[in-house]
C-alpha cells in the first residue's frame, strides 16, 4: 500500500520520467524495422470492446489496439503516464485532475480530444455497462477544461489510479461510435469492437474468426522507440487461432509462427534445451483453479451437491496440489494460499487444505454423500495442462467415491456456459489486470457483480467488506478488511485451489522484443523480427 499511497498523492511530470517510463529500454541498433510477426494463440479473442468483456482472450491483446490515461508499468505494480503526461490528487482526494497529452490522434487520423476522454470513462462507469464499472464507480462527475480532465469523486479511492490504467479505461473515439450502426449502445459496441480504431500502436484489418487475426501498425501512434521514431517496429502482426498444444509448438519448431504462448508447462525444459527458441518464463498474477457452480440446484433443476461448503471442502482436502503441481508444471508451480496470487498487493496467504484423503471422507459422510456422487466439468480441449491437470484430480477424487466426468470443449462454449451459470464445474485460470486486490476481488468474491464468478456463491458480510474496503483509505484498516474477506472466501471454498505459475511463451531465436507483464498484457509494440 505504499505505493499506492504514494500515487494518490504525487503529481507525476512526464519530463520526470520520460527516459525510463515514456519509451521502451531497448539499444537504438538493436530493433529491425518493418516486416511481420506471426503469433500462435490459443484461442481466438471474442469480443474487442475494453468494457463490455470478461476474457483474458480480449484483456490481454486490447492494449495493442487501444491506450488508457495511465499504464501499468513493465513490473505490474506502478504505473506510467499513458494518454495523460500528469495527475494530481486533491489534498480531500475528493478529486483527480489529469492532463492530457497533445497531438494524439485515433488510427484514423481524428484527434483525440478530452470529449473523448470524459465520454470513454462515463461510458465505462455506467453501472449497467459490464462487469469492471465498479472499478470506476467512485466518479460522480467529469469535466473538461482545455487539456485537462477533473475526475469528481463521491468518496476517495484507494484504488482508482491503478483502475485509470486498466483495460476497461481505454479511451476511444466518440464520434465514431456512435455513429457506428445499431439501435442500442450494446449493438453499437458490438458492431465497434468488428472494426475497432483506438490510439494504440496497432489497428486491426482482417479478422477471420477462429482462425487468425491480421493488425497493422498505426502510423499515427504517440510513442517513440529507443531510435525516436514511432512505434510499433513491425509492419504486420498477425495472430493464427491454433487450439491444439503440440500443433502449436510443432509450427514454432518448423518456423510457420514466430511465437506462441501458453507453452504446457511439461514441455518447458524440452524449448529450453532447443537452440532455435527463446523459452520465456516472465513473472505472473497468475492462479490456477477449478471453479464450482455452488447454487441449489442445476439449470435443469437437479440437486447440486457442490451448494454444500462441507463437500467442497472435502474435494479440495481430495487434492494432493503439490503431485499436481509436478505432474502439469514439473515443478515450476507452487501451491495457491488464497484465491489471489501471492503477488498481488494485500495478499493474507494460509495453507490451504492439506492433502488429506480421511478428512474428504470423513466431510462428504457429513454432508450426507458417504458413497460419493457423480459430477462433471468442463475443460478446454487440446489443452495439455488441463489434460494433466484433471486426469490427476478424477483420480484422486475417485479414491473419494467422486465419479469426474471430463467434458472437453472449444473456448467459445466454455465461456458460454460459465457466463450463463449452466455448469457444474470448470477449468479456470485468472490474472490480474489491476495492481490492487479489488479487481480479483469483485470477480471472484463479490455477488453483485457477476454472482462470484459465475458460482452463484454469496457472503454478505464479504459483499459488506468489500464494498467499505472500495473507500478505505486507512492503510491498516483496508488490509484488516481484505484479510477477512479471504479468511472467509477460503473456508467456504467456492473454487478448488491449484497453483500459481509464470506465464510460459516461447519464440523464435530472430523474434524479439515482446513484453508479458505480471498483469497479462501482451504488448508487441516493441517486438520485431531480425532479418
Amino acid at each position: 500500500m505504499a505505493i499506492r499511497r504514494t500515487f494518490l498523492k504525487t503529481s507525476f511530470a512526464a519530463l520526470a520520467i520520460a527516459a525510463g517510463l515514456g519509451t521502451l529500454t531497448m539499444p537504438a541498433d538493436a530493433a529491425t524495422r518493418g516486416g511481420k510477426m506471426v503469433y500462435a494463440r490459443y484461442a481466438d479473442s471474442l469480443f474487442l470492446d475494453p468494457v463490455l468483456n470478461d476474457a483474458n482472450v480480449d484483456i490481454w491483446v486490447l492494449t495493442n489496439l487501444y491506450d488508457t490515461l495511465l499504464q501499468p508499468t513493465n513490473d505490474g505494480v506502478g504505473v506510467q503516464p499513458g494518454l495523460a503526461t500528469k495527475w494530481e490528487t486533491a489534498a480531500d482526494a475528493k478529486s483527480l485532475t489529469l492532463t492530457l497529452r497533445q497531438g494524439v490522434k485515433f488510427a484514423d487520423g481524428s484527434a483525440m480530444t478530452a470529449d473523448d476522454v470524459k465520454w470513454s470513462l462515463d461510458r465505462a462507469r455506467d453501472p449497467k455497462a459490464g462487469a469492471w464499472s465498479s472499478s470506476l464507480a467512485s466518479i460522480d462527475s467529469i469535466a473538461v477544461s482545455g487539456e485537462t480532465v477533473t475526475l469528481k469523486l463521491k468518496n476517495p479511492d484507494p484504488t482508482l489510479i491503478p483502475a485509470l490504467a486498466t483495460f476497461n479505461a481505454a479511451i476511444l473515439p466518440q464520434k465514431l461510435f456512435e455513429a457506428t450502426p445499431g439501435a442500442t449502445p450494446e449493438e453499437k459496441a458490438k458492431a465497434f469492437a468488428e472494426k475497432p480504431i483506438g490510439t494504440g500502436p496497432f489497428m486491426l484489418t482482417s479478422w477471420k474468426r477462429n482462425q487468425s487475426m491480421t493488425l497493422k501498425r498505426n502510423p499515427y501512434y504517440w510513442k517513440a522507440g529507443e531510435d525516436g521514431k514511432a512505434l510499433p517496429y513491425l509492419d504486420e502482426l498477425e495472430f493464427q487461432i491454433i487450439p491444439d498444444d503440440a500443433t502449436r509448438l510443432l509450427k514454432l519448431k518448423a518456423g510457420e509462427v514466430d511465437g506462441t504462448e501458453f507453452i504446457p508447462y511439461a514441455r518447458v525444459k524440452e524449448l529450453q534445451g532447443d537452440p532455435s527458441l527463446r523459452m520465456e518464463l516472465w513473472p505472473s498474477t497468475r492462479v490456477r483453479y477449478l471453479t464450482f457452480y455452488c447454487g441449489p440446484t442445476f439449470k435443469d433443476g437437479k440437486a447440486n451437491p457442490l451448494s454444500n461448503v462441507k463437500v467442497r471442502q472435502a474435494l479440495n482436502y481430495a487434492v494432493n496440489k503439490d503431485a499436481i503441481i509436478a505432474i502439469t508444471t514439473l515443478g515450476l508451480g507452487k501451491p495457491m494460499r488464497s484465491y489471489m496470487s501471492s503477488t498481488t498487493p494485500l495478499f493474507s496467504g494460509q495453507d490451504l487444505y492439506k492433502y488429506d484423503v480421511a478428512k474428504a471422507k470423513a466431510l462428504l459422510a457429513e454432508a450426507g454423500f458417504a458413497n460419493g456422487f457423480e459430477t462433471s466439468i468442463y475443460s478446454l480441449s487440446g489443452n495439455g495442462d488441463d489434460s494433466n491437470d484433471l486426469a490427476a484430480v478424477q483420480q484422486m477424487w475417485a479414491q473419494v467415491g467422486v465419479k469426474l466426468r471430463i467434458d472437453q470443449v472449444d473456448n467459445p462454449t466454455r465461456t458460454a456456459r460459465y457466463r450463463e451459470e449452466n455448469f457444474a464445474m470448470r477449468t479456470s485460470a485468472w490474472t490480474n489486470d489491476i495492481s490492487d486486490p479489488s479487481q480479483i476481488t469483485s470477480y471472484f468474491a463479490y455477488w453483485p457483480n457477476i454472482h462470484s464468478l459465475h458460482s452463484n456463491w454469496q457472503d454478505k458480510r464479504v459483499d459488506e467488506l468489500f464494498e467499505k474496503s472500495q473507500q478505505e483509505t486507512d492503510a491498516k484498516a483496508r488490509a484488516a478488511e481484505y484479510q477477512e474477506i479471504q479468511q472467509r472466501y477460503n473456508e467456504a471454498a467456492p473454487i478448488v485451489y491449484l497453483y500459481e505459475t509464470p506465464y510460459p511463451v516461447a519464440f523464435r531465436k530472430n523474434a524479439k522484443g515482446f513484453v508479458q507483464i505480471p498483469l497479462g498484457n501482451n504488448l508487441f509494440e516493441a517486438a520485431y523480427v531480425e532479418k
